[in-house]
């Protein structure tokens, strides 16, 4: 039986713990480049034990920015600054990850901490795409609606984010198909309204994102994990489900990812999700053991206790803390001594660590 402190191995990556850091955007880069306070965020993180730590969402071309201050993939010059990321965490013993993304229609919108609605091209704003011509929602611009042309180019623009990212030094790359951004849109029927060969049936919906699994994977070394991000369910009926959910992922596995990071909604704003504590982690068990691959589970997971129940039950094999790590960067290793378990402690800080922890 697993526990929060055991160490993971995805192909020949080795996670220290279960615990992981999920993609959240800082919403502080200029031009897609990384910037001082990504050094400083990320690096307090890597510093504070946890095994993983997925940078934010990094769009793959510039159109595919939610905001103006995404971080992106898309120019070689976006390389040196996360290399300079990556290269820290690795001293910290924590494997940094990135998530490859394409807003679609929730592209071209404010900072996380401005009001919601699409920005004017006055405000640097610019015309999002999506599968269909369906506008988010109430203040958010009709997308332009891609063609097939469009569609490849969004293929290679992934692929090309691939290979940019094991520039930087990245050892694992997260797909984005979750929260109702691009590929997230491909897949549910209440976005997508396509009648070609990327929409209408199950195989049609999910075919964008095999074909960006399938691109990305061939770009990625065969060494080195891929992980995807799904919303399991959208919360609304006739939407994307998690029967569906399951099925992609069986045939996700045999195309190449290594891990499923299992999330919800995000494709409507009026779906009623009945958030609580754990809310997300039946859906990453089900996926774990229905479509027989390793998930990750996030969604107010807050307490040590809570955490290591999750993996010593079977439900995920890591554990996705956002907010606490906001609030603690050093969550890991307190919670290393509240479960009696041992967690390595940077050498400039063992003066602060417990009796008899080692350093690294």
């Amino acid at each position: 039986m697993a526990q929060l402190f055991d160490t993971l191995k995805l192909r020949d990556v080795v996670f220290n713990n279960r615990v992981a850091i999920p993609p959240m955007c800082q919403y502080s880069a200029r031009e897609g480049m990384a910037a001082d306070w990504h050094f400083v965020h990320y690096g307090s993180r890597a510093v504070g034990g946890a095994g993983l730590m997925i940078i934010e969402a990094t769009a793959v071309c510039p159109e595919g920015r939610i905001s103006p201050h995404d971080l992106g993939l898309w120019d070689d010059r976006q390389i040196e600054p996360l290399a300079r990321i990556t290269g820290f965490a690795e001293e910290q013993g924590c494997v940094a990850a990135v998530q490859l993304a394409h807003a679609g229609r929730k592209a071209s919108v404010g900072t996380g901490w401005q009001g919601p609605g699409t920005l004017s091209k006055s405000e640097g704003g610019w015309l999002p795409v999506a599968p269909s011509p369906v506008a988010f929602g109430e203040g958010y611009a009709v997308p332009h609606e891609l063609d097939e042309v469009g569609i490849r180019q969004i293929v290679a623009d992934f692929s090309a984010g691939a290979r940019r990212a094991r520039e930087a030094g990245f050892r694992v790359v997260e797909i984005h198909a979750a929260h109702g951004y691009l590929l997230h849109q491909f897949l549910s029927p209440l976005s997508n309204h396509r009648t070609d060969a990327y929409g209408g049936s199950f195989e049609n919906r999910t075919r964008l994102v095999r074909e960006v699994v399938t691109a990305v994977r061939s770009e990625w070394p065969e060494q080195l994990p891929l992980l995807i991000r799904v919303s399991a369910t959208d919360w609304v009926e006739g939407g994307w489900s998690a029967d569906e959910t399951v099925e992609l992922c069986r045939g996700l596995k045999a195309l190449g990812v290594d891990l499923v990071d299992v999330s919800t909604g995000g494709l409507v704003p009026t779906a009623v999700i009945p958030v609580g504590p754990g809310f997300q982690t039946e859906f990453a068990a089900r996926v774990r053991h229905e479509a027989n691959i390793p998930t990750a589970a996030v969604g107010l997971i807050t307490s040590p206790a809570q955490a290591d129940h999750i993996i010593r039950s079977g439900q995920a094999d890591l554990v996705l803390l956002g907010r606490e790590h906001l609030r603690t960067p050093y969550w890991t290793l307190s919670a290393a001594q509240a479960l009696g378990q041992t967690a390595a402690w940077p050498l400039q800080y063992l003066r602060a660590a417990p009796v008899g922890s080692k350093g690294r």
